[in-house]
């Protein structure tokens, strides 16, 4: 019996690029990644490896918004295997400081 199947495999594994992709992406105001800042609220691959990406933001204010989600976009493109990316700016829940990773507050993420 097949525990998996192959679509599920491909998603966890574009799911894990993706994210170490956006590890990349930094917010320029703060210094710190998207991920490990918290921002990144969700990845769906389908399958047709078309990808959406729900972020968030520190602020609704924030001055580097559009910089942020254009380095998502470029960033999860260039994942292997991406055909299409949406990337969903969300709200809710809103972002608090409590959504920084321990490594990031210890300044080694």
């Amino acid at each position: 019996m097949q525990l998996f199947q192959e679509k599920d495999i491909m998603d966890k594994i574009s799911r894990l690029a993706i994210t170490e992709a956006l590890k990349n992406t930094v917010d320029p105001e703060i210094g710190i990644n998207i991920v490990d800042l918290g921002l990144l609220y969700g990845i769906d691959v389908d399958e047709e490896n078309e990808v959406t990406i729900k972020i968030t933001m520190t602020s609704p204010m924030c001055p580097v918004t559009s910089i942020i989600l254009a380095d998502v976009q470029l960033r999860t493109e260039s994942v292997k295997g991406v055909k299409k990316v949406e990337v969903d700016l969300v709200w809710d829940p809103a972002w608090s400081p409590e959504m920084i990773t321990e490594e990031a507050r210890l300044g080694v993420a």
